[in-house]
């Protein structure tokens, strides 16, 4: 259990979760404050995103050289961090939309949380763990203030957006998780 407890502070796990909890809870806030309904997409996707760009800072370690020679196996490691993160981000919503307003469904929180996350896992691998960020933070950006979806290559750009159920949204969050969490898995965050 000692290796569970000092994994989670080298990849400043509970710094990452209390920055998930305030930020959904002030999201949360500011949704039953003004009223936005389950059919705004934006609030839940800033809070998810927000969640993931939080624990991205854990998908680099303190030292490079030391997480590659260590004695370990580190392909599994790493994707469970990736996979357990994304599911974190998704229960906190979850768990605070529990408390009144609700603002998306299951689907929607679950499918963002993983394709998001597998966005940020992406990022680590290629541009190290200290910006593993920018990639949510870019695309999030993008669908803020991209027009509405009128070809199928903007519902792919818009995925994280769209209504749960919508192919290109599923299937573009599917793709995300898998490529971003195999190549994290396997490759780890860059020097």
């Amino acid at each position: 259990m000692r290796w569970l407890t000092l994994y989670a502070r080298s990849r400043r796990i509970p710094a990452s979760l209390a920055a998930v909890v305030i930020g959904a809870l002030a999201v949360w806030a500011l949704a039953r404050d003004e009223g936005a309904g389950p059919g705004d997409p934006r609030l839940p996707v800033l809070v998810l995103a927000t969640g993931v760009m939080a624990f991205s800072v854990g998908l680099g370690g303190q030292d490079l050289a030391l997480d590659r020679t260590a004695a370990i196996r580190w392909v599994p490691r790493r994707a469970a961090h990736v996979l357990l993160c994304g599911a974190v981000v998704a229960a906190v919503l979850l768990t605070v939309q529990s408390m009144g307003a609700s603002m998306a469904t299951t689907a929607f929180v679950v499918r963002d949380s993983t394709g998001l996350m597998g966005l940020a896992a992406l990022g680590a691998a290629i541009s190290g763990g200290q910006y593993a960020w920018t990639l949510p933070f870019a695309w999030l950006l993008f669908s803020f203030f991209a027009p509405p979806p009128t070809s199928a290559l903007m519902e792919v750009a818009m995925w994280m957006l769209l209504p749960p159920g919508t192919a290109a949204g599923t299937w573009t969050a599917l793709v995300l998780t898998v490529v971003g969490t195999a190549v994290y898995a396997v490759a780890g965050p860059r020097r």
